[in-house]
């Protein structure tokens, strides 16, 4: 089974998830060495071919990769005796391979098939070529793999932006997000924000199996946001852009009056741009993040209001200066 990691660590899979949970467009199956496929774990979505291994530099083989023989591999050990074929096997030091997996359906020697049901090592077989089926693995591993971290809050997509809105407990977050949804915008999760770094400088942000398209709003319960408001006021996982943090007005410390200072939070060691919302009562938090939400695309376009107010002011009092000369 997957094992469920800690908030920031990279999961890990065994091999007989890896081949049970293929999608579609990956058809496996065992060849050999199926018992020993819930013992061997799947670590990182890379993967390496074993022909410099198979060739006699076995200390090449990464662990946790599934290992692909292809056909110039196959090409490379029929070219070879059963002595020799059996040799470089040996080689491979089977204990720290993970699996085997034999590309665009081709039958692998028998020595290959023996010492695998040996070792009790996954032998694999997909019908695809092995460019198709590298790019395959690598996108499935990619998702199942990838480093993740649960967060309190609510993740929504506002004009294409997936945004967090996170807070202590009480302080109006799903009401917030329930104005948001009122207003057009999309629902991705609620109380429980799934975050996934697929890959460097990328977060995608969705909701567990059982929440998904749910809210929980205090005096109302559990409420189904795809049967009440349609299909339009859901969304599925969304890549995260944004960070708003809604903070009650006593507890906000220093804020920033000018809007000069540009925040980040770190989130699985990507920087996340950062707000901070003050909340007092009569405040209407979704016009807020909607507005903050339009200020952060107009920064990310280059516009900076508060630096051209600076600028202008600047220049206002530089002007008077030269005057009163």
């Amino acid at each position: 089974m997957e094992k469920t990691p800690q908030n920031g660590e990279s999961p890990t899979i065994t091999v007989a998830e890896f081949v049970a949970r293929a999608p579609e467009v990956l058809p496996l199956s065992f060849l050999a060495g199926a018992g020993g496929a819930a013992g061997r774990w799947l670590r990182t979505p890379r993967i390496q071919k074993l022909g410099l291994a198979l060739a006699g530099f076995p200390h090449y083989v990464h662990e946790g990769r599934v290992q692909i023989v292809g056909a110039s591999e196959l090409q490379f050990l029929g070219q070879l005796s059963s002595a020799e074929r059996s040799a470089a096997v040996a080689r491979l030091e089977l204990e720290k391979i993970s699996c085997v997996l034999v590309t665009k359906g081709l039958t692998p020697p028998a020595e290959l098939v023996e010492a695998c049901d040996g070792a009790v090592l996954p032998l694999i077989q997909t019908t695809l070529v092995s460019s198709v089926a590298i790019t395959a693995i690598t996108e499935y591993l990619e998702e199942v793999l990838a480093p993740r971290e649960t967060r309190h809050g609510a993740l929504l997509d506002l004009y294409g932006l997936g945004v967090l809105i996170e807070g202590k407990s009480g302080v109006g977050k799903s009401e917030c997000a329930l104005d948001l949804i009122m207003r057009g915008h999309q629902l991705v999760a609620d109380d429980v924000v799934e975050i996934r770094r697929r890959r460097p400088g990328l977060l995608m942000g969705g909701a567990p199996d059982l929440l998904r398209e749910h809210m929980e709003i205090r005096g109302l319960g559990i409420l189904n946001i795809r049967e009440l408001f349609g299909v339009s006021a859901v969304s599925g996982p969304k890549h995260l852009g944004l960070d708003i943090k809604l903070v009650r007005w006593g507890e906000a410390g220093d804020v920033d009056r000018l809007g000069l200072e540009e925040r980040t939070v770190d989130i699985l060691g990507v920087a996340v741009p950062y707000y901070v919302l003050p909340v007092s009562p009569g405040r209407n938090l979704a016009t807020l993040v909607e507005t903050a939400v339009r200020v952060h695309l107009m920064r990310l376009r280059g516009y900076n209001a508060a630096e051209r107010f600076v600028a202008r002011h600047d220049a206002g009092l530089k002007r008077e200066g030269a005057g009163d000369d």
